[in-house]
């Protein structure tokens, strides 16, 4: 087990830690290396690098323009990890949910994670991004389908 942190990218060029975790296992710290988006305390933050130190993790973030997803209707705590898989489009800012799942082990999180493509009713989609929500407790993969060039 090792120890987490985020670190904000401030305007000052300084890096004050936002949040830190002890005892993390190494497979979530990579599932969380893999998300382009961290949401929590309402703020959503978009990463922008990585790093690893001794016995630490580091992932730097920037303030986003995003907004956090209001969702209230999932019932906490669970015993797995819960996944959704949700329709990206620019056109808007609501994200239908295509699907949603539980897996048991941060190992199964991430290999869909670290996904590009994916079949769902008969298509293909393309990752867009993805992100983990710590408010909801669970994470999100943006997905649009992939257009088919006759």
């Amino acid at each position: 087990m090792t120890s987490l942190e985020y670190r904000l990218i401030d305007d000052q060029g300084q890096f004050p830690v936002l949040y830190y975790y002890q005892d993390i296992d190494e497979t979530e710290v990579s599932a969380r290396f893999v998300c382009d988006y961290f949401v929590k305390d309402a703020i959503v933050y978009e990463r922008q690098s990585c790093a690893m130190e001794p016995l630490n993790y580091v992932i730097y973030v920037k303030r986003s323009q995003e907004v956090a997803l209001a969702d209230s209707s999932l019932e906490k705590p669970r015993k797995n990890i819960r996944i959704e898989i949700r329709h990206f489009s620019a056109k808007t800012e609501e994200y239908p949910v295509l699907f949603s799942y539980e897996v048991k082990y941060s190992k199964e999180a991430l290999l869909y994670l670290q996904s590009d493509y994916f079949m769902w009713s008969g298509e293909e989609w393309e990752k867009t991004s993805a992100e983990l929500d710590e408010d909801r407790m669970v994470y999100v993969v943006y997905a649009k389908p992939v257009e088919v060039n006759d």
